[in-house]
């Protein structure tokens, strides 16, 4: 993760948005979810996180790979805000699947990548089929030259039924990634906060030469087990408050985390 944070192990924080306007659950204006990010973003810069993600998470239920204007123009007022204040490379990732918006994001806020999800291989996800489009998006990045905007990408992702690819193992659709251009891959549980599976860690080491990222359960307490096997680790819920992606920021979670971050690397040096 040289290539984003300078370390060879990075933290990455999550900032969940308030649901953004136009969703059923939102109850703040675009001031009010701006400071609330720019907030948080702050705390987890503070607590020594290596980068930041955002994502508008509370917007569910999600569209399939299409959100308005309105969501587009938020996020990057947020990104471009939070990219001035704390100076950390960050991250964009627009659910569901809404990679090309999440690229228009990144070169308005100076982001310097996203999450993607459907970059290889179709799956049936919450909000139903979503095709693969690793074509349609580099095509794209390069139209809008957004080039310096890397691609970190899941690989059967979580929420999502894998059965229309059962035949296709996760290492290959590691190796796929590889193949169509992506910068990085992110291996989760099946759902929210769930721990990934340490043997598909290895899967994919052995299938692809990309950064592989955890994208789901990291918490102090299994940090170690995953250190080994990944170059980054996206942390979310474990530094909420009472470990609910949904609830504000526990800043002592977030220092214990780093603590063992800091004390792994010291080791390992």
């Amino acid at each position: 993760m040289k290539m984003l944070t300078g370390r060879d192990k990075s933290m990455i924080g999550m900032v969940h948005l308030q649901a953004l306007p136009g969703t059923p659950r939102s109850k703040f204006g675009p001031v009010d979810i701006e400071e609330i990010a720019v907030r948080e973003a702050k705390q987890l810069a503070e607590a020594g996180f290596d980068a930041l993600l955002i994502e508008n998470m509370h917007d569910a239920p999600y569209l399939n790979r299409e959100v308005g204007p309105e969501i587009t123009a938020i996020m990057a007022v947020v990104a471009r805000r939070i990219v001035l204040e704390t100076q950390l490379p960050l991250g964009v990732q627009i659910l569901a699947g809404a990679n090309r918006q999440a690229l228009a994001v990144a070169l308005a806020s100076g982001a310097r990548f996203i999450r993607a999800e459907g970059f290889v291989f179709g799956h049936v996800a919450d909000e139903g089929l979503m095709q693969s489009d690793a074509g349609e998006l580099l095509r794209y990045r390069r139209a809008i030259q957004a080039d310096r905007v890397m691609v970190f990408t899941d690989i059967k992702k979580k929420h999502s039924s894998h059965a229309i690819t059962a035949d296709v193992s996760l290492g290959e659709t590691a190796h796929a990634a590889e193949f169509f251009g992506a910068h990085g891959v992110v291996v989760t549980g099946a759902f929210t906060g769930d721990e990934a599976n340490l043997d598909d860690l290895k899967a994919v080491a052995r299938a692809s030469h990309l950064p592989r990222l955890v994208g789901s359960g990291i918490a102090h307490g299994n940090l170690e087990r995953y250190w080994p096997l990944a170059d980054g680790f996206i942390v979310g819920s474990a530094i909420k408050e009472r470990g609910q992606w949904d609830r504000p920021l526990d800043p002592v979670a977030c220092r214990r985390l780093i603590e063992v971050a800091n004390r792994l690397r010291e080791s390992n040096s």
